[in-house]
């Protein structure tokens, strides 16, 4: 005896075996490449903040940047609201940016990631973010 199965039931078992495929292949990522993405959106997000003016908020995203002595973090801030002023000065302000690659650093325990800052008067620099994990989250060094 053969059973047919009908069709809502055939389309029921091939929902199922499609979803348990792609569960099972939905994040077959390395350890390693969970880093790199992590890292790079980590500083893609503090830069954002540097972008948008918060100059508090980007040195929070720095690793150990909650202990340091206030005095400091003054001094901190002060660099970065004169880094920005400055680029605007020079090239009209960075206008956006994106990253451009990520390579992991197993000698230094950091994940290097390559902003590319796109300026106002259309030049474009390369710069370098050292990433490290610091209490469970990518932070600057």
């Amino acid at each position: 005896m053969h059973i047919i199965p009908s069709s809502k039931t055939a389309l029921l078992l091939s929902m199922w075996v499609f979803l348990f495929l792609a569960a099972a292949c939905s994040d077959q990522r390395s350890d390693a490449e969970k880093a790199l993405e992590a890292a790079r959106q980590a500083a893609k997000n503090s830069y954002q903040t540097l972008l948008d003016g918060h100059y508090d908020q980007f040195l929070a995203n720095r690793a150990g940047g909650d202990s340091l002595p206030e005095s400091y973090r003054e001094q901190l801030i002060t660099t970065y609201k004169q880094f920005a002023a400055t680029q605007q000065e020079q090239h009209g302000g960075i206008r956006s940016f994106n990253v451009s690659n990520a390579r992991i650093d197993s000698t230094q325990q950091i994940i290097q990631v390559f902003l590319m800052l796109n300026y106002a008067d259309s030049t474009r620099e390369e710069i370098v973010v050292p990433m490290v994990e610091h209490n469970g989250e990518w932070k600057m060094k």
